[in-house]
């Protein structure tokens, strides 16, 4: 377990976020490069995982769900943005 931020004396899992993408897709690049300057900064693992490539290894949900709005960006699991990062909001969202 990665051990992350302390609130109220407990340690918690730092907060996971990531990134939805497709090879080819210049707007995920940029959002890549982005959050993994984000992640140093503001303490979360970040994950890529490729909705074409999974959805060609047997799980086609995500490209299903989420493929016609790339890049996308979850946090925890959840979707927080797409197409771009909403990186105030993502700011506010990992300090609560």
């Amino acid at each position: 377990m990665t051990q992350g931020r302390c609130h109220t004396g407990a340690m918690t899992e730092r907060p996971k976020v990531e990134l939805l993408t497709r090879d080819g897709c210049t707007i995920c690049e940029r959002a890549h490069t982005r959050l993994a300057e984000l992640a140093g900064e503001l303490d979360f693992d970040l994950a890529t995982t490729d909705v074409d490539a999974a959805a060609a290894a047997g799980n086609p949900g995500l490209r299903a769900e989420f493929g016609d709005r790339l890049p996308v960006i979850l946090l925890d699991g959840r979707e927080h943005s797409y197409w771009e990062i909403d990186e105030p909001r993502l700011r506010a969202d990992l300090t609560r």
